[in-house]
């Protein structure tokens, strides 16, 4: 069994981790994986259905509990997409990649899914780095190390290794166009950690008139970890789809993922 990302409308860590459980995926499984990080006082999350363009489609949404806050990394925009969080000023989280390591080791999933988990912080930990000039060590990701986005990663990979595909296809990553606010001010898209990750893994880029970022740094990292190189075979058979809803307001913010069978 082999996955096709199909990221004509951009991809993001829920955005992933939404379209994995269309395809079925266990609900219960992922839930005693995050359960077994000891991090419920920080977050709850919220598996829906929802409605775009017609199609019914999976939300994956990560809520931050009222007790618990983050500040924004320089970038101020890591994945800034769940509009439900409670973005409050109680408690203050500054992680940095030892301490988001720390907690995916907690995690009870295989060490194979552990290690993707890592890959794709430490993808997104470097490009940090490099935007901002300073030693990966030194980097508090502030957002990136936000609750919300260790649960999306976490789940991603759990998610993926458990299907444990033979090989990995992804389309084109299409982006948005314009500037995105952000608590430090406004950004170009694509953000300077996309840029960076789509350089150095040499990513190629779709960039539209869509007014917004459509590819997140989390979203980038994810094609990067698992990107085997390869061209989808001229014809394929589908086993079956998974759609996974985005948040942004843009023209089709789904990202579908198949199971397919190269003929």
């Amino acid at each position: 069994m082999d996955l096709y990302f199909e990221c004509k409308s951009g991809i993001s860590g829920d955005m992933a981790v939404a379209a994995l459980l269309d395809l079925g995926n266990s609900q219960k499984k992922l839930d005693e994986v995050l359960k077994s990080m000891n991090l419920e006082d920080e977050f709850s999350y919220k598996i829906s259905k929802v409605e775009i363009n017609s199609i019914k489609a999976t939300d994956f949404d990560v809520i931050v509990k009222d007790n618990f806050s983050y500040s924004h990394n320089e970038n101020g925009n890591i994945d800034n997409k769940h509009q439900s969080h409670h973005h409050n000023h109680h408690k203050h989280i500054h992680r940095n990649l030892d301490d988001v390591y720390k907690i995916i080791d907690k995690a009870k999933m295989n060490e194979s899914a552990c290690n993707l988990a890592k890959k794709i912080f430490e993808i997104v930990a470097r490009a940090e780095a490099k935007v901002h000039g300073k030693d990966i060590k030194d980097v508090h990701f502030h957002e990136v190390g936000a609750i919300d986005s260790i649960v999306d990663i976490v789940s991603f990979a759990f998610l993926f290794d458990d299907l444990n595909p033979d090989n990995v296809y992804f389309s084109t990553l299409t982006e948005g166009s314009g500037t995105i606010k952000c608590q430090h001010g406004i950004l170009n898209v694509p953000v300077p950690a996309v840029c960076e990750i789509a350089s150095s893994y040499k990513l190629p880029l779709k960039i539209t008139e869509n007014d917004g970022e459509m590819v997140t740094p989390t979203g980038a990292a994810i094609v990067a970890a698992l990107n085997q190189g390869k061209a989808l075979p001229q014809k394929i058979i589908i086993d079956s789809v998974g759609y996974g809803a985005g948040k942004r307001k843009y023209v089709n913010p789904i990202l579908r993922i198949m199971k397919i069978k190269g003929d």
